[in-house]
């Protein structure tokens, strides 16, 4: 049915039972989200411990990590793995158990689930199918290295892994360039060095922070402009352990003069494509994307359509 702005009328909110207990409010039955450690197993909620020592079934990424996170409190627990490569099959099975009537609790292998894994497809399902959907919050790498990095955090935008290839990376980061907040991104170790300089060229020369093994022993915050981490990873190597970099939002400057425009942009023609050249300078600039590639393709001389 569709009302008469054209919208679908909203589905009506479905609230979770609860049974009193010490560590908070819990669905008595549905699909519960428990956050778990990044890395130091301290890290982990009294709510979200009571929860899986009393969830019919515990769907994970990895059975093995699980479990012994498991085994680390004292919990038993029913595992069912649960990943991007057996999602399709699994899902409609623990859909069926969740119809039932069954409690069961989605965990990633560490932190928040749904971020970067399949389990907002299960969360999607469950809302569509009226079973009742809870969370119990707790670790996230993206808001921990966020307050460590020292940049602004009132507004950040969280873009996951970047293309692993260079043209596709820049063509991604050319699309983030204009948002006016922190960007926050996974990386491996890899192709860290190589997507730091790709950021500096198409994002501009901004203050970064690169944060390692978070919560682990040998947690480490590098802050720096973006040239000079690229730099120092390019020159040290990859580092060990997982990654969250951190890159602070474009600087709020006055538009410049025209003549000052041509001048950034035939620097940045000299060493970048067309594209990349434009979205380094409206970066730079804070000015329309569509101003600074007129403006380019003037002085390059090029035709053709808006990238």
């Amino acid at each position: 049915m569709v009302e008469e702005n054209g919208r679908e009328p909203s589905r009506p909110a479905v609230r979770s039972k609860s049974t009193d207990d010490p560590a908070g409010r819990q669905p008595a039955e549905g699909l519960v989200i428990v956050a778990t450690p990044i890395g130091n197993r301290h890290d982990i909620t009294l709510r979200a411990l009571a929860l899986l020592a009393s969830v019919d079934l515990v769907a994970c990424e990895d059975t093995r990590v699980t479990g012994k996170l498991l085994t680390l409190h004292g919990i038993r627990a029913k595992l069912q793995a649960y990943h991007e490569h057996n999602a399709a099959s699994v899902r409609p099975l623990l859909l069926a158990r969740l119809a039932k009537g069954e409690r069961i609790a989605l965990v990633s292998d560490a932190g928040t689930p749904l971020v970067s894994d399949p389990g907002y497809k299960l969360v999607r399902a469950a809302i569509a199918a009226g079973i009742p959907v809870g969370v119990a919050p707790g670790p996230s790498a993206v808001l921990a290295a966020l307050v460590l990095s020292g940049l602004p955090s009132d507004r950040f935008f969280f873009a996951g892994f970047l293309p692993p290839r260079e043209a596709a990376r820049r063509s991604a980061l050319s699309e983030l360039a204009p948002i006016r907040a922190s960007l926050i991104f996974f990386e491996a170790p890899s192709r860290l060095a190589e997507a730091l300089a790709d950021m500096a060229a198409v994002l501009g020369d901004r203050d970064a922070a690169v944060a390692r093994e978070l919560t682990k022993l040998f947690e480490e915050v590098r802050r720096d402009r973006l040239s000079a981490l690229a730099a120092h990873y390019r020159d040290a190597g990859p580092p060990k352990g997982e990654l969250v970099v951190t890159v602070g939002p474009p600087a709020a400057v006055e538009a410049p003069a025209a003549a000052d425009l041509d001048e950034q942009l035939r620097a940045a023609l000299a060493a970048h494509s067309l594209r990349d050249a434009v979205a380094a300078v409206a970066a730079a600039t804070g000015l329309p994307r569509r101003v600074v590639y007129r403006r380019a393709l003037a002085l390059s001389g090029a035709a053709g359509d808006e990238p």
